[in-house]
C-alpha cells in the first residue's frame, strides 16, 4: 500500500473516531477511486469538485426558501434586527474571503496541502464542517498579502 492510500486511510480513521460522516465518506470514496484504479477521475474532481460542492451546499442552504419554510416576509423582517444585519455583513465577508481563497489555492498549489490537513484535523478534532479550506485560504491570503 502506498503512502497516499495510508494517509487517506488515516483520515478515514480520524473521521470515524470523531464521528464525522462527511469526512469518513469522502475519504473512503477517494480511497476506493485509488484502489479501483479509477484515477482518471481525479483531474475532473480537481477541476470541478469544488464547484459541484459549492452548488450542493448552496442548494442545501437555500432549500428552506425554496420549500416555503422561510417566507419573504421573514427574510424582509430579518433586515430589521441587528443580529441579522450582522449576519449579512459576515456572509459578505466570508464570500469575499472564499473568493480570495479560491484564487490563492489556484495560484499556490503547495499551500493547498497544509490547508487541507488543517481543515481535516479541524473537522475531526473540533467537530467542524469541511468548508474551511476556501475561508482559510482567504484569511491566509490577507496575512501573506497575496490576492
Amino acid at each position: 500500500m502506498d503512502i497516499t492510500s495510508l494517509i487517506l486511510l488515516g483520515m478515514v480513521g480520524l473521521g470515524i473516531v470523531s464521528s464525522n460522516t462527511p469526512v469518513t465518506v469522502a475519504m473512503i470514496v477517494l480511497l476506493l477511486l485509488r484502489v479501483t484504479h479509477l484515477t482518471a477521475v481525479f483531474p475532473w474532481l480537481e477541476k470541478y469538485g469544488l464547484t459541484i460542492g459549492i452548488i450542493i451546499l448552496t442548494i442545501g442552504v437555500m432549500s428552506p426558501l425554496a420549500s416555503g419554510s422561510i417566507s419573504l416576509s421573514t427574510i424582509t423582517g430579518s433586515f430589521l434586527h441587528w443580529h441579522s444585519l450582522l449576519a449579512v455583513g459576515i456572509g459578505m465577508l466570508v464570500a469575499y474571503l472564499g473568493g480570495r481563497g479560491a484564487t490563492l489555492m489556484g495560484s499556490n498549489p503547495t499551500i493547498v496541502a497544509g490547508l487541507l490537513v488543517g481543515t481535516v484535523l479541524g473537522v475531526a478534532l473540533f467537530r467542524g464542517v469541511p468548508v474551511g479550506p476556501l475561508i482559510a485560504a482567504g484569511i491566509l491570503s490577507l496575512l501573506i498579502g497575496k490576492s
